[in-house]
């Protein structure tokens, strides 16, 4: 033990608390990040709520009880009653004919958000599990031991099994982890952490795996970045319009007060104070700008508005019990039902997938409009900086404006809902599944689409300005505060394009500038 709590104790960063109150989303993505530890609360009534259900499970099963998974086959085999002598071997066997995982690994926030969301669903105390159980985990957590997960093989019901049989077989010393950068042996990384494989009890293999966790977590993942994005996508719709010598009006807070969508009203009041009165359009400029300007605030107001249920539902799902059977020590009583189903994040995802697209498709469509001189009120076709005399020969952000297009039109085929593409499985008995794992993993990389389209719109609006600038045509002092610092300031590595050259580093650079949250946004 004494290693441990030496592993434990340098580190000193603040803790996430289990088991006083529910876990947040931004509690989920602390953990995730390295910013916190997890910890598991010290009130007596939480170990003892733990504990009495470990303990009402044990006497059901020694008075004879049959218990779905305990003392019976898994699935269709539920039919299966297992010989009392072999009870302690069957969770193991539930961790060792699941690992037919397939895939990319996930990365190391994805795992820690995975980890955390099933240890916070176990510690509502309906699991059956043991207090040993909760304090393993939480030391994966804390000391890093990451379970190597594929990301590939889980339908959303019942539950996670075979990405949570990772974190099941790490448990008990089986499989590979990530430790201290590399990835070995999880018998070997518990052996140099200090910490033994633990025995399995009979439900504990079963409460792992038989849950929501993979997809929660990376819902956790996802909302957060649809959250920043959604207020990057705003800030860069007023870049664009200003570059565009749009009109101010179409984001007037009266205007917007007649149609009183919450999400919709507050991304126009940011492009409408980002749009300072003396930069707005010029004489003889557009009475109303093209959609793709004009109703940014419509287009983004959706996934702002859809984000409020979607943490309500996100939230519920990572503070709920969902294995299978629940173990309820209060009522002295085992439920046999089907709260592994994934159906809300499933739709979460879907739908989240689907607002983020929608909005890489307004991005797309800005940058569009910036690069063709047919449609971008004066600005150098491609956004070229280049003289007069060097024109023909530079071609400015024409190959970035292809990529984007690329990059739009894969975002927007990952929209298909995975949820309508559930599959019969396991003999029948899974013959309607979620697919919400799926479709949080389709979620996220339409997100990582979105994110580089944002980048690639973020690099051309700073470029659309500095050349007004150039023109005579904008004064940045006349910008609005927060947008003057962020137009300046975000992007100190991008030297205004003159002669054409390589961009794919400062693409990828501000990608994950943006991905990582970096700049403040209307906070």
């Amino acid at each position: 033990m004494g290693r441990i709590t030496a592993a434990l104790s340098t580190a000193a960063k603040p803790a996430v608390e289990l088991g006083t109150a529910p876990l947040t989303i931004e509690s989920v993505l602390k953990v995730a990040s390295g910013e916190c530890e997890l910890s598991l609360s010290r009130e007596p009534a939480f170990r003892d709520r733990i504990e009495r259900g470990a303990l009402f499970l044990k006497q059901t099963l020694d008075e004879g009880a049959t218990v779905y998974g305990v003392t019976t086959g898994y699935g269709d085999s539920c039919v299966v009653d297992i010989p009392r002598h072999l009870i302690p071997e069957l969770p193991e066997h539930l961790v060792r004919y699941h690992g037919c995982g397939s895939g990319a690994l996930f990365d190391r926030e994805a795992t820690l958000a995975v980890l955390t969301a099933r240890l916070c669903s176990l510690s509502r105390g309906f699991s059956g599990v043991r207090w040993v159980l909760l304090e393993r985990l939480s030391q994966l957590i804390n000391l890093q031991i990451l379970p190597c997960i594929p990301c590939e093989g889980s339908v959303g019901a019942s539950g996670d099994l075979t990405p949570l049989s990772y974190v099941a077989a790490a448990l008990i010393g089986e499989r590979e982890v990530s430790y201290r950068g590399s990835i070995r042996p999880a018998t070997e990384a518990l052996h140099e952490a200090g910490l033994v494989p633990i025995k399995l009890a009979p439900k504990e293999g079963l409460a792992i795996m038989n849950g929501t966790a993979v997809m929660t977590g990376l819902a956790c993942l996802a909302w957060s970045r649809a959250q920043y994005l959604s207020r990057l996508a705003s800030r860069l719709s007023s870049m664009a319009a200003l570059a565009l010598r749009g009109n101010r009006e179409h984001f007037d807070p009266r205007l917007f007060a007649v149609k009183p969508h919450a999400g919709q009203g507050e991304v126009a009041a940011w492009i409408y104070a980002d749009m300072a009165p003396g930069a707005s359009a010029a004489a003889g400029a557009r009475l109303q700008d093209r959609y793709s300007i004009r109703c940014a605030p419509h287009v983004i107001g959706v996934l702002r508005d859809a984000l409020t249920w979607m943490r309500r539902d996100i939230e519920n799902e990572l503070n709920s019990a969902n294995d299978n059977p629940i173990v309820d020590p209060d009522h002295r009583m085992i439920f046999h039902g089907g709260h592994f189903y994934g159906g809300h994040i499933s739709f979460a995802m879907d739908s989240l997938k689907a607002a983020v697209a929608s909005v890489a498709d307004l991005m797309d469509r800005q940058l569009a409009l910036l690069v063709d001189a047919k449609f971008n009120s004066g600005l150098p076709q491609n956004l070229s900086g280049a003289s007069a005399e060097r024109a023909p020969l530079n071609h400015g952000f024409k190959a970035v404006q292809i990529s984007v297009s690329a990059w739009t039109a894969e975002a927007l085929k990952l929209t298909m809902p995975a949820a309508s593409f559930s599959r019969s499985t396991e003999s029948h008995n899974q013959d309607k599944v979620s697919m919400g794992t799926i479709a949080a993993r389709d979620c996220l990389r339409v997100l990582e689409l979105t994110e580089q389209v944002a980048a690639a719109l973020m690099l051309a609006t700073r470029q659309a300005l500095l050349l007004r600038r150039r023109q005579g045509e904008l004064d940045t002092a006349m910008l609005a505060a927060g947008l003057r610092a962020f137009s300046e300031h975000a992007l100190p590595e991008f030297q205004f394009l003159e002669e054409d050259r390589r961009l794919d580093h400062t693409l990828q650079s501000t990608f994950g500038a943006i991905r990582a949250q970096a700049w403040p946004l209307y906070d």
